[in-house]
């Protein structure tokens, strides 16, 4: 059974690039290396395996902008054309555009291409270019329902609160982009946030992630129909790569704590939430934060 998900370590990404090269650059005359850009370490990668292993269809997903997203380099091996593998991992890409709250995506199809994207649902735009003054490509694009979202009336409440009483939020144009009561995921503006080296502010990391841990809270009391107000007790955060592009805070609840009967009694509670900030597939930094609730 053919199996799609992020290429797990270098031998797999090694694997991933030279399909990218072999279908897509060789037949241009290519070097081995061109198949890859400077948007790679900030991307969402997916590859298709084999049942031995063996990568047999790729395809990239990078932001253009905040809730915009370009698909690139997608390929599939030759022998595996034909296949519906083309079809799985452009969905799977979608699929987790939705869960990041991306509302617009957008492509470059090579000419022999854009009657398979149509038949998908991106709409043709027109000529796009010639690559490398050989290959006419045409500008496509799918707009992401936002019944797709999942996003609920509360969440957006949340954003708006935010927005009003933490002027940083809204200068930050802090957003809720997925919410389904299991996961939250929250961005913020790239240009805004960049610091002299142009990749993201520390500050702007702690900020979004404080915000994520802090709204995750108020979503579960939300949910249980609890008021309480909400304090910052502690916390930690370890930055483990720089942020070159757009941001993302995530947490779940297999990442956090809750103490509901405390607060059933109208006793203070105790809340202990981990939020990963990602920059396309990695981990750049981990938030750990102490959050009490005071029964009101």
């Amino acid at each position: 059974m053919f199996q799609c998900r992020t290429p797990k370590n270098q031998q797999e990404f090694d694997q991933y690039y030279f399909l990218r090269w072999k279908i897509l650059r060789e037949p241009l005359n290519k070097d081995l290396g061109s198949e890859q850009d400077e948007l790679e370490s900030q991307a969402i990668h997916r590859a298709t395996f084999d049942e031995q292993g063996n990568v047999i269809a790729v395809a990239r997903l990078h932001y253009t902008e905040l809730l915009g997203a370009q698909i690139r380099y997608m390929a599939v091996a030759e022998n595996y054309q034909g296949k519906g593998l083309g079809q799985q991992i452009i969905s799977a890409l979608e699929r987790h555009a939705i869960s990041l709250g991306i509302k617009n995506i957008t492509l470059k199809s090579r000419e022999v291409a854009v009657s398979f994207y149509e038949n998908i649902g991106y709409q043709n735009l027109g000529f796009s270019h010639l690559l490398h003054n050989q290959i006419k490509h045409f500008s496509m694009e799918k707009k992401l329902s936002r019944s797709d979202f999942h996003l609920k009336k509360l969440s957006t409440e949340l954003v708006d609160m935010w927005h009003k009483t933490i002027p940083l939020s809204k200068a930050m144009n802090i957003a809720i982009g997925y919410y389904d009561r299991e996961r939250l995921v929250v961005s913020c503006d790239v240009a805004f946030n960049k610091n002299l080296h142009n990749t993201m502010f520390a500050g702007s990391v702690y900020t979004l992630a404080t915000l994520t841990g802090w709204g995750w809270v108020y979503l579960l009391l939300q949910q249980e129909k609890i008021a309480g107000d909400i304090v910052l007790a502690d916390a930690n955060i370890r930055y483990h790569a720089p942020i070159e592009g757009v941001a993302f805070a995530e947490t779940d609840c297999s990442l956090n704590t809750d103490d509901f009967d405390r607060l059933r009694l109208n006793q203070k509670a105790k809340f202990t939430i981990e939020v990963n900030i990602k920059n396309g597939d990695k981990v750049a930094a981990t938030f750990k934060g102490l959050y009490f609730v005071l029964p009101k």
